[in-house]
């Protein structure tokens, strides 16, 4: 797993909480996945952790989502990006921009994970053949678990079968913590690819 034949290796695009968007940059650092980059663990992909700035900006918005896109494009000719194998996840308010950034552009992304985040269930049809894995706290008193439920229900219904729904019982809105815990997160990324899911339609 890691890098590919071409010496390429995927890129995975970790979006940030509400409460990553102050200064320093080093905030970011303080959940998901850069945490466990800073306490040690080595992730066999390029991980891109921007930071959004502080409200009324928020990941959700076109102005930041143009940003993300030109960000992607910029990795991809400045690194040895596996372009097959692109990853994009986020907690939180980086959940509702997962879920907006995967609907606007999902021929993209190799896999989206979503954590304790939102979307729109309109975007269904968009997302069909994406492989996500949704992850949600049942007590999350901030973005109730039921935002997730619409969306995996939505996307089902469309016709998917490459959606993924974990809900933690009694946890609250810190579901990320116990989700970028788990190593069958990342042994399910290793198998996603643009590809694959392109032969997929093609069927």
């Amino acid at each position: 797993n890691g890098r590919c034949e071409t010496g390429h290796w995927p890129l995975m695009l970790f979006l940030h909480g509400r409460g990553e968007s102050q200064p320093p940059l080093s905030t970011v650092k303080k959940w998901g996945v850069p945490y466990f980059v800073d306490h040690g663990v080595n992730f066999p992909y390029i991980i891109a952790s921007p930071q959004c700035p502080p409200s009324p900006k928020s990941w959700t918005q076109a102005e930041e989502q143009a940003l993300l896109v030109a960000l992607l494009n910029h990795l991809s000719k400045t690194y040895k990006v596996d372009e097959d194998r692109v990853y994009l996840t986020g907690l939180s308010m980086g959940g509702y921009g997962s879920w907006r950034l995967a609907a606007d552009h999902p021929e993209r992304f190799a896999a989206v994970v979503p954590i304790c985040g939102a979307g729109n269930p309109k975007d269904a049809e968009k997302l069909k053949d994406l492989p996500i894995w949704v992850w949600h706290g049942e007590a999350d008193p901030t973005v109730p678990v039921k935002r997730s439920i619409e969306m995996v229900d939505a996307i089902k219904k469309d016709g998917s079968t490459k959606i993924r729904f974990t809900v933690l019982a009694d946890v609250e809105h810190n579901s990320w913590q116990a989700a970028y815990a788990t190593p069958g997160l990342y042994e399910w990324l290793d198998k996603q690819s643009i590809s694959k899911n392109h032969d997929h339609v093609k069927e």
